[in-house]
């Protein structure tokens, strides 16, 4: 990058930093008049699309390829979207998520500070961590059409795990006859978070588009900080941790079934 690409790459870095700020803050306001925490699930994939739209305008008097621009806004479109929908739909319908009411609870502190403590200020810190293949890659001067194309399949492959394991474990709750049991059928008998799976799949998959640059390169960080949180910190960790109290012969599942990557199930 020249040094008016980097001039540029901070602007975008700057404006994506103040979206995530106004927009975090919109999203503690509701979720203060609502008393339920929940309400940054939808928000997560909506922020996302808002800075990429961000990076589109701020982007767009610069040196970058306006081709990588909207490949990577349609990327981050097609992904956040259809998550804040899902995520919307689901938790709308029902009171707040046990993890969050126990977080609430655990804390002690009056619900404004443990709703901007504990989670849209972290939040709002890995949205930002994470959005940085958009805001960089946005201002690579040359796109390099194979990595687009790896990058592509990478994050449809994503999409189509998180997409198809949100809709199977949604039609299996809907089914009274399941109240109760394990989900462990299509996807999930493969993956004990085919959601998870996909979601770091379409963070490499963007990665992937961004590395045209050394500058988009090292924003690796990108996917590896999303798995780590998909898998160690808010994700899977706290899912399971529920999971075994709930649902009885879940450390069965556990035993017979990866925890992340698809693999066929243990005997």
């Amino acid at each position: 990058m020249t040094p008016n690409d980097l001039g540029q790459t901070g602007t975008t870095l700057l404006g994506g930093l103040g979206v995530v700020i106004a927009f975090m803050g919109i999203g503690l306001a509701i979720a203060q008049r609502q008393k339920k925490l929940t309400v940054v699930d939808t928000m997560w994939g909506i922020g996302f699309v808002l800075i990429a739209a961000e990076t589109v305008l701020v982007s767009s008097g610069g040196d970058g390829d306006p081709a990588i621009h909207w490949i990577l806004l349609g990327m981050t479109a097609v992904w956040g979207l259809r998550l804040a929908w899902h995520l919307h739909r689901r938790n709308s319908k029902l009171p707040e998520d046990p993890r969050y009411a126990e977080l609430a609870e655990a804390d002690g502190r009056p619900f404004a500070q443990v709703a901007l403590n504990r989670v849209f200020l972290p939040q709002g810190i890995a949205m930002f961590l994470v959005a940085t293949p958009i805001m960089v890659g946005a201002n690579n001067e040359d796109i390099v059409w194979w990595l687009v194309g790896l990058g592509l399949a990478v994050f449809t492959l994503g999409n189509v795990f998180e997409g198809v394991g949100d809709a199977q474990l949604a039609d299996f709750k809907a089914d009274p006859a399941n109240k109760g049991k394990l989900m462990d059928q299509g996807l999930w008998r493969y993956t004990r978070h085919p959601n998870y799976f996909g979601d770091a799949c379409v963070w490499t998959g963007v990665w992937i588009v961004a590395a045209g640059s050394w500058a988009g390169v090292a924003t690796v960080i990108s996917p590896i900080a999303m798995t780590v949180f998909l898998t160690k910190v808010t994700g899977a960790a706290l899912n399971e941790k529920g999971m075994r109290k709930s649902k009885p012969g879940y450390d069965e599942y556990v035993r017979r079934t990866s925890g992340f990557v698809p693999l066929p199930p243990k005997k």
